[in-house]
């Protein structure tokens, strides 16, 4: 057979499926479509569930806790501890325990829920919190404090002292920080031993002390407001406060893209798994 001849020949084109066969190519098709989108459900219901009852990853912006917890410490809360609230409803889990004096705790700020604030418990419902000359005594004994932190050694008024006397509040500086409405509230829990916390709320105060805006400035927290406790720092990146605190878009996008540039060079390595 020669060339001419072999070019004569019609080409064979593969055979086509059977419509029973396509059918079930399609149709494998689509449950594997669903098994993939069932998997991503699944996932996302865990994720979900673990950071609403489990735990949560937030940032702390700001120096009020120096030197236990650094501006751009990423950490996770245990939320489990104080019993997490179920989504969409106002109703708790029981804790598992009560808060204790001495821990830190993160919550909603109570003058701005959609804060979250960081701080240390020093006094619980029933207790009677006195500072004199930045030593702080609950029920009348002085707490040892190791964790906190002065960045001057001037005795400030209020600050350091406190409760102030009940003829001096209405003078005190709005400069200072002081939440109008506490101004007017404190009164009615100043006592001549001291400042009376009220059941079901929480005296709470940062660690650095000259730099913290606590409940010496705005009052209570409320147990409601309570998320959970620090766990750990999974990653912490070294920018300042304005940074971490920027409302702009502009801002916010030129922050992120220095991270990414950054990330190598500012991330504290060191603090990565440091434990509370």
């Amino acid at each position: 057979m020669d060339d001419s001849e072999t070019n004569s020949l019609p080409s064979e084109s593969a055979p086509e499926l059977p419509e029973a066969a396509k059918s079930k190519d399609g149709g494998r098709k689509r449950e594997g479509a669903w098994e993939t989108m069932r998997s991503l459900l699944v996932v996302l219901i865990i994720v979900i569930c673990f950071r609403t009852f489990v735990a949560e990853a937030t940032v702390v912006p700001t120096g009020s806790m120096e030197q236990t917890i650094l501006i751009g410490d990423h950490v996770f809360l245990d939320k489990l501890l104080y019993g997490p609230r179920l989504p969409f409803t106002s109703w708790r889990i029981p804790p598992l325990r009560s808060a204790r004096r001495g821990e830190l705790v993160a919550f909603h700020f109570p003058l701005n829920p959609s804060q979250m604030f960081v701080k240390r418990i020093i006094a619980v419902g029933g207790d009677i919190v006195r500072i004199k000359d930045r030593k702080v005594f609950v029920n009348g004994k002085a707490l040892i404090e190791p964790y906190a932190f002065y960045q001057t050694s001037m005795i400030r008024p209020f600050q350091d002292i406190f409760p102030p006397p009940l003829n001096e509040i209405d003078t005190l500086p709005a400069a200072w920080g002081l939440d109008p409405n506490w101004a007017r509230a404190m009164h009615n829990y100043i006592r001549a031993d001291g400042l009376h916390v009220p059941e079901g709320a929480l005296f709470v105060m940062g660690d650095n002390r000259d730099n913290s805006f606590d409940s010496r400035f705005w009052g209570f927290v409320p147990l409601d407001n309570v998320v959970g406790e620090p766990m750990f720092v999974y990653w912490s990146y070294d920018a300042p406060t304005d940074e971490w605190t920027a409302n702009r878009l502009t801002d916010r996008l030129k922050f992120d893209a220095s991270i990414v540039w950054n990330f190598l060079r500012k991330t504290r390595w060191s603090r990565t798994g440091k434990v509370f």
